[in-house]
């Protein structure tokens, strides 16, 4: 039987992330394809305590209830005062507590999008991110970026030509390259998108997995304008499982937002909410957090001595300060890596392809590489052999 499924759906593929846990599922492959956070930073013990506690309470049955739109108060406060490390000040009006932070691009995307708009991206960008763009049936357009942010004249010459709805930019640890803007290039970005009254959309998940260098506050705290939405997410620093995240911006957007999220799923999970609170409240995130840092720092050292010692000359990538991923591309060298995985796997080592980071498709010699879901050992063993991989690919694709 054919089935007449929406045009909107012929823009949109997930083929890419539903390979990456496809591949993950699998025991024998080495995985640095995933954006999992350390199964060894998950707080099973003390999730399982709080949740007992939770439901023991004589007035427990509030949380198997319904609740409201806006979301569960205690967490609300808990991400007004989680964010005001990074300098974003909000009151309980800017604050939509949302199912995880890729459910505040949706619904930021539902605000904002018609079919036909546009939105200005980094290239390369959240892969994720750009499939929810497809699904809205709009236009992404790659802004061209270096190691300390976007190219603000580049920004500026595509608000001009395209006249965005929005901007999304990923400015701390990028999904995918793992760089940080620097505050010179926020603020130039919060000067730019104000003159021309183009909302931000500032993707901040990975900012609290910092191992090395100084702190750089969000881009929302540069903002000469309220024009930047931040995305709080809970996922990569207590637990993904939960989906639980925070929207902080102008009242009025976040009312918009919350009007769409009634349609979408009513209200995040309640006990999920409660259970999140509970933790701030107690003081763990912030002691987990810290906790899971050295993991994550030794993670990536052997993730660098793995690339220094097995990849091909060729292989040019970043060194990030945090986060959770590497970015390489094989400067030079007329290779597919999209083409190139299966072959991969078949060694029983995982990567994902660059390209599909990529607003227009390019980035054809790139990858991404996650660090911090395989153990040292296993990071030597699958870099070993990735190494090896490419190494004869690319002598192959020379001669």
């Amino acid at each position: 039987m054919e089935f007449c499924f929406a045009d909107r759906t012929a823009n949109m593929n997930g083929t890419a992330t539903r390979e990456i846990f496809k591949l993950l599922s699998r025991p024998e492959i080495i995985s640095f394809a995933g954006g999992l956070p350390a199964t060894e930073a998950l707080p099973v013990k003390e999730l399982k305590e709080i949740c007992g506690e939770l439901l023991s309470a004589s007035d427990a049955y509030k949380l198997l209830q319904y609740g409201t739109t806006e979301g569960y108060p205690p967490l609300a406060d808990a991400v007004i005062q989680t964010v005001k490390e990074f300098g974003v000040c909000a009151e309980r009006e800017n604050v939509l507590v949302i199912s995880g932070g890729q459910q505040g691009i949706d619904l930021m995307c539902k605000s904002f999008l018609n079919a036909g708009d546009t939105v200005l991206v980094e290239n390369p960008t959240y892969l994720a991110a750009l499939q929810i763009f497809n699904s809205y049936e709009a236009k992404a357009v790659g802004i061209r970026a270096d190691a300390y942010g976007i190219d603000v004249a580049d920004l500026e010459a595509k608000i001009k030509l395209h006249k965005p709805k929005f901007v999304y930019l990923v400015p701390t640890f990028s999904n995918p390259t793992g760089k940080t803007y620097s505050e010179k290039n926020r603020k130039e970005i919060a000067f730019v998108t104000a003159k021309y009254g183009i909302p931000v959309l500032e993707d901040d998940p990975y900012a609290r997995l910092r191992f090395s260098g100084e702190k750089v506050n969000a881009l929302y705290s540069f903002a000469q304008s309220d024009n930047v939405v931040y995305l709080a997410s809970f996922s990569k620093i207590l637990s993904p499982g939960l989906r639980v995240g925070g929207a902080v911006g102008n009242p009025d957007i976040i009312r918009k937002m919350a009007i769409c999220k009634q349609g979408t799923d009513l209200h995040t999970s309640l006990l999920a909410q409660a259970i999140a609170a509970e933790y701030c409240r107690r003081g763990l995130l912030k002691r987990s957090v810290e906790d899971s840092l050295p993991l994550y720092a030794s993670r990536k050292k052997a993730m660098m001595r793995g690339i220094e010692k097995y990849m091909p000359s060729e292989f040019v990538h970043t060194n990030p300060e945090g986060g959770l991923f590497v970015w390489g591309e094989f400067d030079g060298c007329d290779i597919n890596t999209a083409e190139l995985l299966h072959r991969a796997v078949e060694r029983n080592v995982a990567y994902i392809q660059g390209s599909v980071f990529y607003a227009d498709g390019s980035g054809k010699n790139t990858i991404r590489l996650n660090f911090s879901n395989a153990s040292e050992e296993k990071i030597d063993e699958g870099m070993k052999a990735l190494g090896e991989f490419f190494k004869e690919e690319i002598s192959r694709a020379k001669n």
